[in-house]
Parts: structure tokens; C-alpha cells; sequence
């Protein structure tokens, strides 16, 4: 006697007539319910569900991929953390030792300086009776301006009344260094030169004139008259011409201020008539020194753009 043999669900006996057999589909599906890879998706009846391979790898790549953004925000932040933050542009190109000359930027009011604080050392250290005569033969009075123009010219403008501790000290290096830097040596050295000789045969003249005329002593004629503060004034004015606007006006405001308060003090009106003198030749040369200076910063420079574009 035979037994009946079982497979799966499916029972059959061998003596019983077969059943027909169901068609086959290529879309049917067969298995064990308990086979999770034979059973089909939910959802999307017919199509066999991926390979559980297959999904983990993909799986492994889509977690990968998602905690690459994540790490890629964490790791600026911890690289922040350790480089310091960068300055503004505004504060990069700050650099307050060009506000004093150097040998090599600004030659004219460097080597200038230096003249001045020698002279400045030999009036204070050295006799007073040879320096009371130097002196004399370097004032520009009217006197010596009849005999020799050019020379007391110089001469006078190689010391500074009241020495190392004029406020015209720190004036002239400042002002003359911005000035150099800006047109260059031999323009500054000309208009510190025109300041300090038109101011000088503008107070002068009027003086011998006055002596002549018998309104003033004869004394007069020999006064003492030296010092850098008409180049300086005169300086002064022909820089406020090219700053920007608001700091051009509180320029000429500020020291235009002092000059009047000195006027109204009238202790020593010539040169404080000088000044005012001085400060409006610089402010004259406004026109050429802004063709001058327009040309040296776009002329011979190269914009940024154009230094970017070149191979």
C-alpha cells in the first residue's frame, strides 16, 4: 500500500486521477507565505520585492549620502572654532606708519626732517651768540631780502621758531607726508617753497614800504623773520584739496580757525598775516594739484581689475 505524499499545502495521491494543472503566468508568483523574499511587495501586486542585498546596499548608500551634509555642516564650525575671523577690508588697508615719512616713500619730507631736527639740536645746544648770528643772517627781512632774495629764502626755512616742541613740528610731518605721497617729492617741495616765499615778500614788502613811508622805524628793516610755518600753512591748503569733502572742510576749518584766533590776539600780526597768506596759496594750487594727483593714481597704477585680467 502506498502513501499518499505530502508536499507544502499540497496533498496527492497516486492513485487518484491528477486535477488539471493551473496555466502558468509569468507574473504569478509561488512560495511559502513564511518566505519573506518570495512574497510580493504590498502594495505592488506582481512585482517581486528587491533582493534583501540589494536593499541593504542601497540602504548603506542612502545613509551615507544623507550623513554627508550633516558632516560637511559640522566640519566649518569646527574649523571656525580655530582660525581667527578675518578683519574688514576697510581695517586691512590701515596702516598708520604711512602717516610719518620713510627714506623710501616719502624722501622729500624724510630728508627734510631730518635737516630740521639737526638745526633744531645745534639752536638748542649750541652758543647762544653763534646762534643768535646765524640766526640773524637767516632771517628774511627787508634788509637782507634787498641784498640776497634767494639765499635768506633757504635759509630761513631751515629752522623752526620754538624748536622741536612747535606744534608745527608734528604739522609738517603729517601734513607734508600725506602731501608727498600723494603728488610726489618735487611737486610738495614747490608748493612748500611757494607758500613760505610768496607769504614772506607779502608781509615784507609792505613793511619796507611802511618804513619808506615813515609810519614804521627804520628798525624795522631787521627784524627777525624764519621758520617752516608759511610752507606749512601753505601745504595745509593745497592737501585739503585732495581729501574727501568732509574732511577737506574740517581741515581748513580747524586751522583756519587757529589763524584767526591769532589774528584777534594780534601779537604778531605780519606773521599771522602770513599765514592766512600761505593757507590761500595752497588752496589756489587746487586745480593743478588735482590733474596731478588724477593722473598719478590712474595713469601709472593699475585698477585691481586690470591686474586680475593679466596672465
Amino acid at each position: 500500500m502506498k502513501r499518499p505524499v505530502t508536499s507544502g499545502a499540497e496533498t496527492t495521491n497516486p492513485t487518484a486521477p491528477s486535477a488539471p494543472a493551473a496555466p502558468s503566468t509569468p507574473f504569478s508568483v509561488t512560495g511559502s507565505a513564511a518566505d519573506p523574499a518570495a512574497a510580493p511587495a504590498p502594495g505592488l501586486d506582481g512585482i517581486p520585492r528587491p533582493r534583501p542585498l540589494t536593499v541593504s546596499v542601497e540602504g548603506v548608500h542612502l545613509t551615507a549620502a544623507q550623513s554627508v551634509p550633516a558632516a560637511a555642516e559640522r566640519a566649518p564650525a569646527a574649523a571656525g572654532s580655530a582660525r581667527p575671523l578675518p578683519l574688514p577690508a576697510r581695517l586691512r588697508r590701515v596702516r598708520p606708519w604711512r602717516l610719518f615719512p620713510t627714506p623710501t616713500g616719502t624722501p622729500f619730507t624724510f630728508g627734510y626732517a631730518v635737516v630740521l631736527a639737526v638745526t633744531s639740536v645745534v639752536a638748542e645746544y649750541a652758543d647762544p651768540d653763534l646762534v643768535d648770528r646765524v640766526l640773524q643772517a637767516s632771517s628774511t627781512d627787508v634788509a637782507h631780502l634787498a641784498q640776497s632774495p634767494v639765499r635768506v629764502l633757504v635759509a630761513s626755512a631751515l629752522w623752526i621758531a620754538g624748536g622741536l616742541t612747535s606744534a608745527y613740528v608734528i604739522a609738517f610731518l603729517l601734513v607734508l607726508t600725506a602731501l608727498e605721497r600723494r603728488i610726489g617729492g618735487w611737486r610738495t617741495a614747490g608748493v612748500f617753497l611757494l607758500g613760505h616765499g610768496l607769504a614772506t615778500l607779502a608781509t615784507e614788502i609792505p613793511v619796507g614800504l611802511s618804513v619808506l613811508a615813515g609810519h614804521l622805524p627804520e628798525s624795522s628793516l631787521h627784524r627777525y623773520d624764519y621758520g617752516i610755518s608759511f610752507g606749512v600753512a601753505a601745504s595745509v591748503g593745497a592737501l585739503a584739496g585732495l581729501l574727501r569733502p568732509w574732511l577737506r572742510w574740517t581741515v581748513l576749518a580747524v586751522f583756519g580757525w587757529m589763524v584767526i584766533g591769532d589774528l584777534i590776539a594780534f601779537t604778531d600780526p605780519m606773521t599771522n598775516w602770513g599765514h592766512t597768506m600761505a593757507l590761500a596759496i595752497g588752496v589756489a594750487t587746487w586745480p593743478l594739484l588735482r590733474r596731478v594727483s588724477s593722473r598719478t593714481t590712474t595713469g601709472t597704477r593699475e585698477t585691481p581689475r586690470t591686474a586680475r585680467a593679466c596672465p
